[in-house]
């Protein structure tokens, strides 16, 4: 008898083909597989092969089991801006598919072609590249930052994309919302740190269109060290750039901590220091990182909300993957650290 195609948690991959077969007739040619590659941390990546030799393979995005935040995994919202970012200079997946019901999965989904490359998370392969390639990388990184927030919205249908005027008081409102809504235990330093951040909210430079996640992992790497793909793009919308160079610089500085759950790749030998990433980004794009203590502190507020959500539904038995279990651990070192960026800790 065949081999029967396994299903990971979050596919059911007879209900898939049948949709697939009458959405993208011919496009799966073989029985259809699937293998979860990232899970739990934000939307669920998964892998699809169809057999035949190679050739039919996509990659599925959905969002996390269980415990979901109203607004925090909107597949619509990915599939659009990919889609609309298809002939710039920023590089993104073909999009074909979206489904925005439940009737397939139980939740919205959309497919995407796979992109070869490599998300760099851990040291020891990019430190393998050796510290002038592993420099260039990290400027390539800001290059391509640089293009999206030169990109007008209108050029590429996005002008709707956003509401850029009040941006940082919404954004430090929804994730004060989405704390709230995972709220499990008592976190004085991450509420003392929302608190300094709406005190002391900057005037927000001209707006561009905000990636919401833009670090080294959340992006591909091909031959050539070529970026070839930037993913992950769930918090997308027009607002100010400033947060996403202050995210960049966040994960930049506290690389590897929590034991390995912030990823470690930007502590290789020649990855640009945090100074180095903003010249060049003011270089690129003629805009002063102003305030940007409080992007990188509002950075890690961000994160540290993102950690409580995953610790969340770890204590519920709703997380896919290893490692989770110390996702508790990082929203008081975050907020510590946010703290600290602001000169009060």
């Amino acid at each position: 008898m065949p081999e029967t195609p396994a299903e990971p948690p979050g596919l059911d991959l007879a209900r898939l083909r049948a949709h697939l077969d009458r959405e993208l007739p011919g496009l799966v040619q073989g029985p259809l597989r699937a293998d979860l590659v990232e899970g739990g941390r934000s939307n669920l990546t998964y892998v699809l092969t169809d057999g035949t030799h190679g050739t039919g393979r996509w990659v599925l995005r959905r969002p996390p089991l269980g415990h979901v935040l109203a607004t925090a995994h909107d597949m619509g919202r990915e599939y659009r801006v990919m889609t609309a970012l298809r002939d710039t200079d920023v590089p993104v997946p073909r999009t074909l598919l979206l489904d925005p019901g439940t009737d397939v999965l139980g939740a919205p989904w959309y497919l995407m072609e796979f992109v070869p490359g490599v998300a760099h998370r851990a040291l020891a392969p990019i430190a393998a590249l050796g510290e002038q390639r592993v420099h260039a990388l990290g400027r390539r990184l800001v290059d391509t930052l640089a293009a999206l927030h030169r990109i007008d919205p209108a050029d590429v249908g996005l002008a709707d994309f956003g509401r850029p005027d009040g941006y940082l008081e919404r954004q430090l409102r929804r994730w004060s919302t989405q704390l709230a809504n995972s709220r499990s235990r008592e976190l004085p330093e991450v509420e003392r740190l929302h608190a300094l951040l709406a005190e002391r909210r900057p005037i927000s430079p001209a707006p561009a269109l905000v990636h919401g996640d833009y670090r080294l992992d959340n992006v591909l790497v091909g031959d050539g060290d070529a970026i070839t793909a930037v993913l992950d793009w769930e918090m997308s919308t027009l607002g100010d750039p400033l947060t996403d160079v202050g995210l960049l610089v966040m994960y930049t500085e506290v690389a590897g901590v929590g034991g390995g759950i912030i990823p470690s790749a930007a502590t290789a030998p020649g990855f640009p220091k945090p100074d180095e990433l903003v010249a060049y980004y003011a270089e690129l794009t003629g805009r002063q990182a102003a305030d940007l203590d409080w992007y990188v502190a509002f950075a890690s507020f961000k994160l540290a909300v993102v950690a409580e959500g995953i610790h969340y539904r770890y204590q519920q038995g709703r997380t896919l993957g290893a490692g989770f279990e110390r996702a508790g651990e990082m929203a008081p070192i975050l907020a510590r650290y946010g703290l600290s960026t602001l000169k009060e800790h």
